[in-house]
């Protein structure tokens, strides 16, 4: 990839990332969160299918490296739907495929739906199609490793959450954040199977990367507030008419058995892909595996 450079989309200062290859696919990919960041999927992509796509990839509006959200600005998760638009006209790209990581696969459902025109083909990575579900599904993994670290008051206060039928999408993203974090440094087996493929994280310092989690909080904060993000995108995938890939993760609790069932219930030219001994993030958990499916994908 290019070193980053950033763009101005709607009076906004956005992170953008470009490969070299001049190829006429190009790829958009949607990270997750909410206020993820691209950097982990470049370090790992940039020379994978930055090699054989234009591959753009970017962080959201007010996340990481893009300018942060400041105090009073308006900010909604269509800013995040339009800005895909938006870098897309930028770039005088005529239409792309898009990779949704995680949340990112909740905005690839909204961009198709609102902009189908400018897409090709969708891939979805371990997408939430929505989040109470993906609430309770990680509810259930982080009780199983309360278990494993023989914390039972925990396992126990993640089995109260997972069974309240009373709460809603927002209570139970909220009650799975706050238990999740008494897992400490363990707390990442509830995304990561596969350990054997790290980020070298040291381009930037220790300082950076904490102004960039502030921002990416403020940019979950405000999303969390608006609410909208607890709205499911079920009833959009039956209108999403595009040529659609599911990679799944073996191991992966994010897209939980309903979620990949009404996939495949609702998605008309829905394709799936499992890629064994990974969690939550094939793009680095089996990076050369992850490479090959999308290649084969995008090029058939």
């Amino acid at each position: 990839m290019e070193n980053g450079q950033l763009i101005d989309i709607k009076g906004k200062k956005i992170y953008v990332e470009i490969s070299h290859k001049k190829c006429d696919k190009a790829i958009l990919y949607l990270h997750g969160g909410p206020g993820e960041g691209c950097f982990y999927f470049t370090y790992h992509q940039k020379t994978r299918l930055g090699d054989k796509f234009k591959l753009i990839a970017f962080d959201q509006r007010g996340v990481c490296r893009s300018e942060g959200i400041s105090n009073g600005e308006a900010f909604s998760l269509d800013d995040l739907v339009d800005d895909c638009e938006g870098i897309r006209q930028f770039l005088g790209i005529k239409k792309w495929s898009i990779i949704g990581h995680s949340f990112g696969g909740y905005l690839a459902v909204l961009y198709a739906s609102r902009y189908p025109n400018s897409i090709e083909k969708v891939i979805f990575e371990g997408p939430t199609f929505d989040f109470g579900l993906t609430a309770k599904a990680l509810l259930k993994k982080t009780a199983s490793l309360f278990e494993k670290y023989k914390m039972v008051e925990n396992e126990l206060k993640c089995i109260k959450l997972y069974n309240d039928a009373t709460l809603s999408p927002r209570e139970l993203v909220e009650g799975y954040m706050e238990i999740g974090e008494f897992l400490e440094e363990n707390r990442m087996e509830i995304y990561t199977h596969n350990f054997n493929n790290p980020t070298d994280t040291g381009v930037y310092s220790d300082g950076q990367w904490d102004n960039f989690y502030n921002k990416s909080a403020i940019h979950f904060d405000r999303l969390r507030d608006e609410g909208k993000i607890f709205e499911s995108v079920f009833p959009l995938l039956k209108k999403i008419n595009i040529p659609c890939l599911l990679i799944l993760g073996e191991h992966d609790a994010v897209t939980c058995p309903i979620q990949v069932q009404t996939y495949i219930t609702e998605v008309k030219q829905g394709e799936i892909y499992t890629v064994k001994y990974s969690g939550h993030t094939p793009h680095y958990e089996a990076a050369d595996e992850f490479c090959d499916v999308v290649t084969d994908y995008l090029t058939k």
